[in-house]
């Protein structure tokens, strides 16, 4: 059964361009590691300084791993001073079955 998270993560405004690039720099390596299903980012639409991920992994250690890499690493340690709050991870399951 695969692992999948639905991450929110609030941006101070001032720093919302320079956490969307970070993000979006890491797409293309976070989408070839081993166990990556899925891992699609996105801005709110709403205009707020908002980032939602939705990332299915292969299992937990799949996504135990990515979090281990030193370029997810960087992203979190820049996170450190945009964050208006701590990013909410959930996990979450089909609907049916």
């Amino acid at each position: 059964m695969s692992y999948t998270v639905f991450a929110t993560i609030p941006v101070k405004p001032e720093h919302m361009e320079a956490a969307c690039d970070a993000v979006a720099a890491i797409v293309p390596a976070t989408r070839g590691e081993d166990g990556c299903v899925s891992f699609e980012p996105r801005r709110a639409a709403d205009g707020s300084s908002t980032i939602m991920i939705y990332e299915e992994w292969a299992d937990r250690t799949a996504f135990d791993f990515h979090h281990a890499q030193d370029y997810t690493k960087d992203v979190f340690a820049k996170y450190e001073s945009w964050l208006r709050s701590a990013p909410d991870l959930v996990e979450v399951k089909p609907l049916e079955g």
